[in-house]
């Protein structure tokens, strides 16, 4: 067991769990400055006003498989925030839209051991950044409204 703790402003005492701590420390699928942004077909921003959260997500899928094949992402918040869109990403690609579509903000916490209740908004900001941009390209390439 760790012998510190993170204090929220209250006083109360959590720790991150090691998933967190790796995805927040190693981030996966960080969008660099060197990316081209025009390599991707989807892509969506979403932010919570509450936190001050902002993520920005960006997909490559495959038309003719509609598989996820890149997911890049800028996250501006807290740890738990940039946690949930690296877990994200990963469980993203190879997915085809569809599933992907469907992971849920459980999905993601649970992939991250567990948030801090106050945490929880973070992974839900993570699927609905996915979905949205799912959206965008079934929008632009599909014809779907």
């Amino acid at each position: 067991m760790k012998d510190y703790d993170v204090v929220d402003i209250k006083g109360k005492k959590f720790l991150y769990s090691p998933q967190v701590e790796d995805h927040f420390f190693n981030p996966r699928n960080v969008l660099d400055d060197k990316t081209d942004l025009g390599q991707f077909n989807a892509s969506a921003e979403i932010g919570a006003p509450a936190c001050g959260d902002v993520m920005k997500v960006y997909l490559l899928i495959d038309p003719k498989t509609e598989k996820i094949l890149d997911f890049r992402w800028k996250t501006f918040g807290c740890a738990s925030a940039i946690a949930s869109t690296s877990v994200l990403s990963e469980m993203a690609i190879g997915k085809t839209i569809d599933k992907a579509y469907n992971i849920s903000a459980q999905d993601i916490t649970k992939a991250l051991g567990g948030l801090p209740q106050k945490k929880i908004h973070c992974s839900v900001l993570g699927d609905q950044a996915l979905r949205r941009a799912i959206d965008d390209y079934k929008k632009h390439y599909l014809g779907v409204k």
